[in-house]
């Protein structure tokens, strides 16, 4: 028999749109207040969701400050430690401002903050472009268990978890709506366990 506790839990939301547009304008304002202006700000976007909350800080901080920022993406496939490990993935495109980055305040920007191994490959990638004044970093989610001596300067929302429990970030450039979800890591898994098992029951 399945008890409460081995019984997996699906995910449920934490940010709707409104708390997630909330947050990038709250991010944007902190940025401007820090960097004194923002008046030496490059953006670089983490691929892929990094990238669509770059564009939007970007927006955002040309809204406050009457100026374009610089916006780029990155990629950070090949520099990952766990290439070995996974199976291959499709290149992403890195993209710098023609001014690039060289004595700039760079803001490296993802969706979702873990171990923070994405963030080393992030900071290796950006070795091999330039050399930055100095790199920050800004997150939607900070979900804690950090296997790195990595913290985000600007967080959206800390959200305790337990390894067991997977983070979704949904954005509507590449999903269709915004919404960030918690819930444990195997539920999707195990539901269709279920549902092979036994054709009737309701997905």
């Amino acid at each position: 028999m399945t008890t409460p506790s081995s019984t997996p839990r699906a995910p449920h939301q934490v940010l709707d749109a409104t708390d997630i547009a909330r947050v990038v304008t709250r991010i944007a304002h902190e940025i401007v207040e820090r960097a004194k202006g923002a008046e030496d700000v490059v953006l670089l976007g983490i691929h892929t969701r990094g990238v669509h909350l770059a564009r939007r800080l970007q927006a955002k901080l040309t809204q406050i400050t009457g100026r374009d920022i610089p916006f780029g993406t990155l990629d950070i496939t090949m520099y990952r430690d766990d290439l070995r490990l996974k199976p291959a993935r499709a290149l992403e495109h890195t993209e710098i401002p023609a001014e690039g980055i060289d004595g700039k305040l760079v803001i490296l920007v993802d969706d979702v903050l873990f171990s923070g191994r994405t963030i080393r490959a992030a900071l290796d990638a950006l070795g091999d472009i330039g050399r930055p004044r100095a790199v920050r970093l800004a997150v939607l989610v900070d979900r804690g268990h950090r296997e790195l001596p990595i913290r985000a300067d600007y967080v959206g929302k800390n959200l305790p978890t337990s390894l067991r429990e997977a983070v979704q970030v949904r954005l509507a450039e590449s999903d269709g709506l915004d919404a960030v979800l918690l819930g444990d890591r195997d539920y999707a898994a195990r539901s269709s366990q279920a549902l092979a098992a036994d054709p009737e029951l309701p997905e």
